[in-house]
């Protein structure tokens, strides 16, 4: 479950998402009616992601506690906050049987089952598996591009070499009037013999 930018702010209802840091402050926008203002730092502000509930064990990041709900209620709603303390408990011990019932307060068991309806309802629960998958997605997406450069280069290279062959023709027909002006030598060497056989004589 992932809970980046999700924050609590003391003394204002619901939840916030961070979209903007400004020098001295935050601007937030609300997950129940979508309006957007500073959060300042003198605020009392809790990121969820950083939140912890306590059990007789370690301490449970409250994303797996919510991961769990989300678990039991197949993605839907949880227990309304507003229901019976017992009621609440019961269900508190169902989606983490050994929180510790000393340490937790049932107005915080009240807060969370509070806190996860509202980030049900406003579609803010992102399972981790989803993030991931989002992010390869934008990998392949960004590999393409590169894939159709790289073809280009071939075809480019391939056209090259096809025009690289046309060039060398003039040598050959050079090295054949080489070969044609070497030719006539020969019959003046004929000659020579000639008169050499003559002068035997």
């Amino acid at each position: 479950m992932n809970l980046t930018g999700i924050i609590s702010i003391s003394g204002k209802p619901g939840l916030y998402k961070v979209v903007a840091h400004g020098n001295n402050n935050v601007i937030v926008e609300s997950l129940v009616d979508g309006k957007r203002f500073p959060a300042h730092s003198n605020n009392r502000i809790s990121a969820l992601e950083d939140i912890s509930i306590y059990t007789y064990e370690e301490d449970i990041p409250l994303k797996d506690v919510f991961r769990s709900i989300f678990d039991k209620e197949d993605g839907g709603q949880a227990i309304s906050h507003k229901e019976s303390q017992k009621k609440l408990a019961d269900y508190m011990e169902e989606v983490l049987p050994n929180y510790d019932q000393d340490r937790v307060y049932p107005s915080d068991i009240k807060k969370l089952f509070q806190w996860y309806n509202l980030l049900q309802k406003a579609g803010a629960l992102i399972l981790e598996e989803e993030t991931a998958e989002e992010e390869v997605v934008e990998e392949v997406k960004e590999e393409k591009p590169k894939k159709a450069a790289a073809k280009k280069t071939t075809e480019t290279a391939e056209k090259t070499e096809k025009k690289t062959p046309a060039k060398k023709a003039p040598a050959k027909k050079a090295a054949a009037k080489t070969e044609e002006k070497a030719a006539p030598k020969k019959p003046a060497a004929k000659k020579t013999t000639a008169k050499a056989k003559k002068e035997e004589e």
